[in-house]
């Protein structure tokens, strides 16, 4: 591990890649390693961004999300091989398991009917009347990303196994506990502390790949499974307090690097509280090979990414660092979060700065190299 290299690509995001405020926390074995912070929470320079600034990280919620639900599973005596109908009648998948849903393999990524980002109840009327995006064959592991829908479904499961949204559990049952200072549904009490957060740049190169072609291509599944539900597209709607309180387990979670980071000390083990049992749905992989809506090779456990592997089982890129076992999950942008067991490393990287890429780039990645130097 080198943090001085690690420190270094971290200033070198603001000296050559634009960054304009970023926090990175890196753990191991229960300790903090560094805890780095620079910048401003917005353009005009007014906040300087520190180590207790907050901000969305987009999909990142979806390791949250993943965990808050899978205790829960737990607790109920549910196990990913179980069928979702066993709890939920009407779910439209009737042979569906909650593994498979969690490894983005049942084709619920876009939505045919018209429903609201910001209506629960709507959304998930639509997902009970919709037919699989690809067929669904139990001998082919296909899977496609499920940027927005997942978190819904998984939202509904934890509400019908619970009576309380996911987002009430995260707290009550991991980041209080924990004393994270993440959130699915940000409490008025912190908004002082959100910074804001602005859009990436496209230029024409990006229009001409295959994930952001497909992106900007009229009734393709990437434009439909990235636009269902309706709502909440511009990031210009993410820095306003209701998108804050929303609760939107696939893209709505605010918190610290610090945070994120503790976080996947537990689920890596490295602090005690998950079970053995939990912790093996985390890393176990479900899923992997090219991506449907990502267009890329990705590989999924319950709810978390993992470097996919080739055919001779090696890995065949390093987002979530040297470890076959390590697991995370990328937001929107260029957040980055992981954990590995094998290491006891967790990191995790969030900034208010987009980038155009749905996995991770090289303003996260040349850390990530940096602590298995």
């Amino acid at each position: 591990m080198n943090l001085n290299e690690l420190e270094k690509a971290f200033e070198k995001n603001f000296a050559e890649r634009g960054e304009l405020g970023a926090s990175v926390s890196v753990w191991q074995h229960g300790v903090e390693l560094i805890s780095l912070a620079r910048g401003w929470c917005e353009r005009e320079k007014e906040r300087p961004w520190t180590s207790d600034t907050i901000v969305p990280f987009y999909s990142t919620t979806k390791g949250l999300a993943a965990a808050t639900m899978l205790l829960v599973m737990e607790e109920h005596g549910l196990t990913p091989e179980d069928r979702v109908c066993k709890i939920w009648e009407k779910f439209p998948i009737q042979s569906g398991t909650f593994g498979q849903l969690m490894s983005h393999r049942l084709a619920l990524a876009a939505l045919d009917s018209k429903a609201s980002v910001w209506d629960h109840d709507e959304v998930i009327a639509a997902v009970e009347n919709q037919s699989p995006n690809w067929p669904i064959n139990d001998e082919v592991s296909s899977h496609g990303y499920h940027p927005r829908v997942l978190g819904f479904i998984q939202d509904e499961i934890v509400r019908k196994l619970t009576g309380r949204s996911l987002g009430d559990v995260w707290r009550e049952k991991i980041a209080d506990p924990l004393n994270l200072e993440a959130w699915i549904g940000l409490p008025e009490a912190e908004f002082s502390r959100v910074a804001s957060i602005y859009p990436g740049k496209q230029d024409k190169s990006d229009l001409e790949t295959g994930f952001y072609r497909a992106l900007n291509t009229p009734n393709s599944l990437v434009k439909r499974a990235f636009s269902s539900p309706r709502g909440l597209h511009s990031v210009r709607e993410m820095n306003e307090p209701r998108a804050w309180q929303s609760g939107l387990t696939s893209m709505g979670g605010i918190g610290t690097a610090s945070a994120v980071a503790k976080f996947y000390q537990a689920a890596c083990g490295s602090i005690e509280f998950f079970s053995p049992q939990v912790m093996g749905w985390m890393m176990a992989i479900r899923a992997s090979g090219e991506d449907m809506v990502l267009m890329a090779p990705t590989a999924y456990s319950c709810g978390f990414q993992l470097d996919p592997l080739d055919g001779f089982g090696r890995k065949m890129r390093h987002h979530y660092g040297m470890s076959r076992r390590a697991f995370g999950h990328p937001g929107a942008g260029g957040s980055h979060a992981f954990g590995d067991p094998e290491s006891g490393l967790s990191f995790a990287y969030i900034m208010n700065q987009m980038e155009l890429s749905p996995l991770p780039q090289a303003k996260c990645l040349d850390m990530v190299k940096a602590l298995y130097l």
